[in-house]
């Protein structure tokens, strides 16, 4: 990434397609390149304004000038400092062990909602999040800064998410899946190890997860809204969650 034009280089990542083939991904803004800088990711170039880089203390970094940083990252405004940073090794799905939980969701299309739910999953010291092949990349873009960091921290992996639940039940897993439908879950015996799972912004758990393994649990309602977005639903659930475990 050092030679050629870095504008046209950078904002072919934007795409997915490139990602995939470059086996890169953007990391942007102060706070989340300060954090990239502590982890043992392999960063191929840092793009900053002479200010944001000497305010992180880059050493090595290439300055641009603002007009050009501005058509590289993905922000509508303050672009300062965008890293181009190599994919770590895929994660290895790894089954909760004794007193832990996973979080798995189920064709989450929106990349904000997913980085917000690795959020929420690291959080609340889930092991992995487990993501349906249909689901959102966990490197677009969006999802990497709603992540806030937390990406760098949760494994994420993608499978045929039935296979994943039942492997997990013939583990000694509970599984566990949001539903509107389900058992209040302040009626449910929540036991570990555990998975959370998740349907899609817009369907819910799809019908093979419904049929799958495991129980369904609902969050009481007590007011007239419609629904509640996955991340807030995945909140109120992990809450439960630890509250039990303490």
């Amino acid at each position: 990434m050092s030679g050629g034009n870095p504008v046209k280089q950078v904002r072919a990542l934007h795409q997915r397609k490139f990602r995939d083939a470059e086996g890169l991904f953007l990391v942007q803004g102060r706070k989340m390149v300060a954090e990239l800088l502590a982890t043992g990711l392999e960063i191929v170039e840092i793009y900053a304004t002479e200010e944001a880089a000497r305010q992180l203390g880059l050493t090595r970094s290439r300055v641009l000038p603002a007009h050009d940083l501005g058509r590289i990252g993905t922000f509508e405004q303050g672009n300062e400092v965008v890293a181009v940073v190599r994919k770590g090794p895929a994660a290895v799905l790894a089954m909760p062990g004794p007193g832990g939980f996973v979080l798995a969701v189920d064709d989450v299309a929106d990349p904000g909602n997913l980085g917000t739910l690795l959020r929420i999953a690291d959080w609340f010291g889930a092991g992995q999040l487990w993501c349906s092949t249909e689901s959102v990349e966990v490197w677009n873009p969006k999802c990497v800064q709603a992540s806030m960091g937390s990406i760098f921290r949760v494994p994420v992996v993608y499978g045929h998410l039935v296979d994943v639940l039942q492997a997990a039940e013939a583990a000694g897993v509970h599984v566990y899946k949001a539903e509107a439908s389900g058992t209040n879950v302040f009626q449910v015996d929540l036991a570990r190890p555990a998975v959370l799972v998740l349907g899609s912004e817009s369907h819910g758990l799809s019908k093979e997860v419904r049929e799958g393994p495991g129980q369904t649990i609902s969050i009481p309602l007590s007011g007239g809204a419609e629904s509640l977005n996955v991340a807030a639903a995945a909140a109120a659930l992990c809450m439960e969650f630890a509250r039990r475990a303490r």
